[in-house]
């Protein structure tokens, strides 16, 4: 797990502000913990005390930065999105246009979902445990998939669209990806790199130009 900054959690309102960059280490070494915990045992059977257990924190260290189990599986959540948006940034930024940039992702994240299976479990649990995490995690990868097509668009590299099919594509285009992991990388281990280019030609049939 990398160590990453805890401020993504922050910003959604899910953890209190560590004081120091010790305390932001200790968060993070609870979050991780957590990640592990959640992804193996569920949410219901998993408690506080194991959590803090493996992240070899005092039990009261705990509530210095979560009010609850709820409020850490939430703040769980935003991390996960966080570390997703950080995995496929680089491959974003290397393609020779707005839809290979799409390939690159979907390539980089199959490869974070074959090495991170847990996220599927905890994003679906999410829906019930911490429904506003759940929701805004969705959202947020389809506003920044909108985005791009949006920017695709004014650059003449996607075809011009209106506000409304952008947005049904946006959400089309995550919902793909969402399930190409699950089959490909959890279910399944296929070489991410063809997968994402047999799913491109899908966007660039109905997205060129």
């Amino acid at each position: 797990m990398v160590q990453q900054s805890v401020e993504p959690v922050l910003a959604a309102g899910s953890a209190k502000t560590p004081r120091t960059a010790r305390g932001e280490k200790t968060m993070r070494k609870i979050l991780n913990a957590a990640l592990a915990e959640f992804g193996e045992r569920g949410f219901s059977e998993s408690s506080i005390v194991s959590i803090t257990s493996r992240a070899k924190v005092a039990l009261g260290t705990f509530y210095t930065y979560f009010d609850s189990k709820e409020a850490l599986f939430a703040a769980l959540v935003e991390d996960m999105s966080a570390q997703v948006r950080e995995e496929v940034a680089p491959a974003l930024s290397e393609g020779a246009d707005t839809l290979d940039a799409e390939r690159r992702a979907l390539a980089a994240y199959l490869r974070f979902a074959a090495t991170h299976k847990e996220v599927y479990r905890i994003i679906d649990e999410s829906e019930f445990v911490a429904p506003e995490a759940y929701r805004r995690h969705y959202e947020t990868v389809a506003d920044r998939i909108a985005s791009r097509l949006e920017t695709g668009a004014c650059k003449g590299e996607v075809r011009g669209l209106t506000a409304l099919e952008r947005d049904v594509l946006a959400w089309a285009a995550m919902g793909m990806n969402v399930f190409l992991g699950l089959r490909f990388s959890v279910w399944g281990k296929e070489d991410a790199e063809e997968v994402a280019a047999i799913a491109n030609r899908i966007l660039r049939a109905g997205l060129e130009p």
